[in-house]
């Protein structure tokens, strides 16, 4: 039986509306409504949806670049959330954040050298002497070369600036690492060398990921399963295989038909699903996804369904099920 290296428990992550003139609080944006998920050492899963379903705000509340409102998070056994400010320093180097934009999280004044050498020092993992080599260790690792180390950012290109922020999040030699779309950004065959070094790394250091991303194409090369999202919830969640073979969410077959068939002689049906995401500071009641559903009936304006197992490892929330 695998082991569970983070559990997540209902978390929710609200953040307040503030009246510009009084500085009083009017209202809050849900973006985070209840998300419940584990992920066992050495798994890479996935959590998709469209942008405003909150999968950014749950890949950074678990790491407490957000404050909690609720709900509970265990990183190998341990509540995140309750640790003080020294425990929890101790606790980063465990896990680590790649953030959508590469060139965004970069010093643009510091060479990349020194950009990963940064953690090794800060947390004395390497002294001053020796680091030099750790880097080029990494770079190695990562795909790129020995002199790059004394470049700058703007000097690469999006994919290479992309190995150069997962080199330094190996830097510390992580047991997670939390992918926020790190390759939507990048042109098709860096994404596909993007994706296969990631499926490498996950192989040689044992790593286990948290892949945000709005594309199931993207997920399906690395991720053995998958959760989708929708409006701060999570609406289904299955094994990869699964989930391309079974889904039962209408949000999730939509999802689906927008994913490319390489094969031109096969046509797939689109989904176009009616209208946008609602307004997270006043989602819909019952069912969220309600509004857009074009199985809706009128039990799901009013009571919001519960998850229902369909199989061993897939359950869905819809009352249609």
């Amino acid at each position: 039986m695998s082991e569970v290296l983070l559990e997540v428990t209902n978390l929710k992550k609200f953040f307040p509306i503030k009246d510009n003139l009084l500085k009083t609080t009017i209202g809050e944006v849900q973006a985070v409504n209840g998300v419940s998920f584990t992920i066992n050492k050495g798994e890479a899963f996935g959590l998709v949806g469209e942008s405003g379903s909150g999968k950014t705000t749950v890949g950074r509340t678990i790491l407490r670049m957000n404050e909690k409102t609720d709900g509970i998070v265990k990183f190998n056994g341990v509540d995140v959330h309750s640790l003080k400010r020294k425990e929890l320093m101790k606790l980063r180097p465990q896990m680590q954040y790649i953030f959508q934009d590469p060139y965004s999280s970069l010093n643009p004044r510091m060479r990349i050298g020194d950009a990963i050498a940064e953690p090794f020092l800060e947390h004395k993992l390497a002294t001053r002497e020796n680091v030099r080599d750790k880097v080029l260790e990494l770079l190695k690792l990562c795909g790129l070369s020995d002199y790059h180390i004394d470049r700058f950012p703007h000097e690469f290109s999006g994919g290479q600036r992309q190995r150069i922020v997962i080199a330094r999040a190996l830097a510390l030699e992580p047991k997670l690492i939390i992918a926020d779309e790190p390759v939507s950004a990048l042109d098709v065959s860096i994404q596909a060398q993007i994706i296969n070094l990631f499926s490498d790394l996950k192989n040689e250091k044992k790593l286990s990921y948290l892949f945000i991303s709005h594309d199931l194409s993207v997920v399906e090369h690395l991720c053995t399963r998958i959760a989708i999202m929708y409006l701060g919830n999570i609406v289904e969640i299955a094994d990869r295989d699964e989930l391309f073979k079974n889904p039962f969410h209408p949000y999730t077959k939509a999802l689906l038909s927008a994913v490319p068939i390489p094969d031109p002689t096969i046509k797939r049906k689109r989904i176009i699903l009616t209208g946008d995401i609602p307004n997270p500071s006043k989602p819909p009641s019952g069912c969220k996804f309600h509004t857009r559903c074009p199985y809706a009936m009128d039990k799901c304006k009013d009571i919001e369904p519960s998850f229902r197992k369909i199989s061993e490892g897939h359950e869905v929330a819809c009352h249609i099920i």
